[in-house]
């Protein structure tokens, strides 16, 4: 245990500690990170080999949760933890988005770092403590790294500001804010807001910036403390791919001014065919480039296969380079194009949104759906209710137990005019379906007002930017269209940036080669008051307030725009919702009287549906949900719900059926499930010689209380005969 760094800081009054030297040693870099009784291990480890030829960073990020860390078992018949969950996938994505622009450009050896939460209080969230663990991890291991970054959460109830809420906290917040980024500049943003103004969410970003600095000063310490005993870290040494500077000449003079002109073309798929072609050209003319050919004439190969293998080397380098030296000039010349034309690849202004069309109830037998376009954008949101019982029931190491809300997104591979295989929602759709999710939810009505669980399902038919975006809106207009009365329309549009030394521009409703060649997507979703969800990723070092302030007002602006193009498409919610829809009565009962409206092994409410085919749910508090489709039958089963919760008393009249005869009276169910005695004296103001003269089993009986007694025994009185059963 010599060897074993740990620090610590005060963070919000609880205790926030990294350590290393202890667990996982053959990791080349590995952290405990712990806040509260939440702890995480973190391992980060590197491949010994460069992919020279990648045109990407291999960064792979998993998270795996461990129900043991909570105290539970895991869900289903397999109790083994299998593929990750929603959750899992979505903290995935919130550390990837942030450590990726972190790694020096050029550096192209695989990374895995992987987060093991091994402990959930359930108080305090693990995802943004695996963040700064991993940023911990690589810092003191050998794997080059432009860090540290630190990351917080920010809150706020009332006019107190909360870095790393609990739970319990979220819940009251009106914000709820991952922000990510180094001691410098802000790299990521990820979170939800109540109808928050732009004013507030800056503050939020800058609050949570000086808090990230403090995280980031801890993760430098133990960095210290790790070298004080195993001596100077040395980061692994790599080279990025040469460029040779007459292949690069020549390659420019050959693409330069045809690229200049592909970006111009307004219609993506034909953009995107030019570039590709010239890509493909300049590939196939230099593919026997001089520049590459050996340095020495003694390279001994070892017969046919080597000498093969060494040109097929050869190959892959000369395509890596021209593959590159196109990236350069295409980025080159989309910054040229904004910042010093002050046009863009469409011939859009900066501020300006492509054309945009609503449109409502496309989907005959759906119970909502809503087609938004924004250019060559385009989604389909479907609408399905349902009852209390079909709300998704959450398996995972939250607090949370189910959700009557659901927003899923899909992209199909036709939507970008490729083939591809279909295998299920990959992580960037859970990631969009979660972000959508966010700025919806603000605007659900409570489960008194609205006693539906909700499911809505985006299908991204055509996209050429900020799909994610598009769902929002294709949300919003499916809901109304669904009868939902949300409290507000939500709208979303995403935001790129140009940057290059000190001037930028900010871009609105950025297309794809403008979010693929930009160097910002700034995602805000929200309703005329405020802010309801917003996601920022960068490829550059960081952003600042100035970049940030701008991007949020001319978001406002678009959103305000956005909205004006839904309520011109339906003004508000539909007073009647689809007759395909489920009916659904909702109200409560005392939670002792439960039981007696289940019966016996279910019995009574079993016989309540059997009659009037609807379907009953009951939760814990007392809340009743009948759904139907028949309004007249889910009354009266409401009905008996309301008489078998009712109080027996004295003088109450009931319509019953006799069950029982004996020599001494009769027994009659004047409630499901209740039964009263007519005691044969109470049969008739005359003397009965026989219950049976009067009455049988099945007849239909008017009575009335006289008596319930210390034992609440029931007694009746008939007052007369309904029907004879006969």
């Amino acid at each position: 245990m010599a060897n074993v760094c740990r620090v610590k800081a005060d963070v919000e009054g609880r205790e926030f500690s990294i350590e290393t030297g202890r667990l996982a040693k053959q990791a080349d870099g590995a952290v405990l990170a712990q806040y509260g009784e939440t702890a995480v291990l973190v391992t980060a480890v590197v491949s010994k080999d460069s992919r020279e030829e990648a045109d990407f960073f291999p960064l792979t990020i998993d998270v795996e949760e461990k129900m043991y860390a909570a105290g539970k078992f895991p869900g289903g018949f397999v109790k083994r933890e299998t593929r990750p969950g929603e959750k899992a996938t979505l903290t995935a994505r919130l550390i990837d988005r942030p450590l990726r622009p972190s790694f020096p450009k050029g550096f192209c050896n695989d990374v895995q770092i992987i987060i093991t939460v091994l402990s959930a209080d359930q108080v305090n969230s693990p995802d943004v403590l695996a963040l700064n663990a991993a940023s911990a991890a690589l810092t003191i291991s050998k794997i080059p790294f432009n860090g540290p970054i630190g990351a917080v959460r920010v809150g706020k109830i009332g006019d107190n500001w909360l870095i790393n809420p609990t739970f319990q906290d979220i819940i009251n917040s009106e914000l709820d804010i991952v922000v990510a980024g180094t001691k410098e500049a802000i790299l990521m943003v990820e979170g939800g807001a109540k109808f928050v103004p732009e004013d507030i969410a800056l503050e939020a970003l800058t609050r949570g910036h000086d808090a990230v600095r403090r995280i980031i000063d801890t993760q430098l310490e133990l960095r210290e403390e790790h070298e004080k005993i195993n001596g100077p870290i040395e980061k692994m040494s790599f080279e990025s791919l040469k460029i040779n500077p007459e292949l690069e000449k020549e390659v420019r003079v050959f693409i330069t001014s045809r690229i200049a002109e592909a970006i111009k073309i307004k219609k993506k798929e034909e953009s995107e065919e030019a570039l590709s072609e010239i890509r493909k050209e300049a590939i196939e003319k230099f593919k026997d480039h001089t520049s590459l050919e050996p340095e020495s004439s003694d390279i001994a190969y070892e017969g046919v296969a080597g000498e093969v293998e060494e040109l097929a080397k050869k190959s892959k380098l000369l395509k890596a380079q021209v593959n590159a030296i196109f990236k350069t000039v295409e980025k080159e010349e989309f910054v040229k194009l904004v910042l010093e034309e002050k046009r863009r690849p469409d011939g859009r202004k900066t501020n300006e949104i492509r054309p945009i069309s609503c449109e409502v109830g496309l989907l005959p037998r759906a119970h909502g759906s809503g087609l938004f376009t924004r250019g060559q954008t385009q989604v389909l949101t479907v609408l399905t209710l349902g009852t209390a019982s079909d709300a998704q029931t959450i398996d995972n190491l939250d607090i949370e137990e189910s959700r009557r809300f659901l927003h899923q997104y899909n992209f199909p591979p036709f939507s970008v005019g490729e083939i591809g295989f279909l295998r299920g929602p990959k992580r960037r759709d859970i990631g969009h379906g979660a972000l959508a999710e966010r700025a919806l939810l603000p605007v659900i009505p409570s489960g008194e007002d609205f006693p539906y669980t909700a499911r809505l399902v985006s299908e991204v038919l055509e996209s050429n930017g900020s799909s994610s975006m598009a769902s929002v809106c294709g949300s919003t207009l499916a809901l109304m269209d669904g009868g939902v009365n949300i409290k507000a329309p939500v709208a979303g549009i995403a935001m790129g940036l140009v940057l290059k030394d000190n001037k930028f521009e900010v871009l609105t409703d950025i297309q794809g080669i403008e979010d693929h060649i930009g160097d910002m997507d700034f995602k805000v979703a929200g309703t005329a008051e405020g802010i309801t969800a917003f996601q920022m990723d960068i490829k550059v070092p960081g952003v600042n307030k100035e970049i940030l302030e701008a991007a949020l007002n001319q978001a406002k602006e678009a959103r305000l725009y956005i909205l004006d193009k839904i309520n011109s498409a339906i003004g508000k919610p539909r007073e009647e919702m689809s007759a395909h829809a489920p009916r659904i009565i909702s109200f409560k009962v005392p939670t002792d009287k439960i039981r007696e409206i289940i019966g016996p092994g279910g019995k009574i409410i079993r016989g309540i549906i059997e009659e009037t085919g609807v379907s009953i749910d009951i939760e814990d508090d007392g809340t009743v949900f009948i759904a139907g489709k028949d309004v007249e039958m889910s009354d009266r089963a409401k009905r008996y719900i309301d008489q078998i919760v009712e109080e027996i008393e004295v003088g109450n009249k009931y319509l019953g059926i006799v069950t029982r005869v004996t020599n001494f009276g009769a027994f009659v169910e004047i409630t499901p499930g209740k039964e009263g005695l007519i005691h044969i004296s109470r049969l008739s103001d005359k003397r009965v010689e026989k219950v049976e003269d009067v009455v049988n089993v099945g007849d239909k009986v008017k009575v009335e209380v006289y008596e319930v007694d210390r034992q609440n025994r029931i007694n009746l009185t008939l007052l007369g005969l309904v029907t004879l059963n006969k």
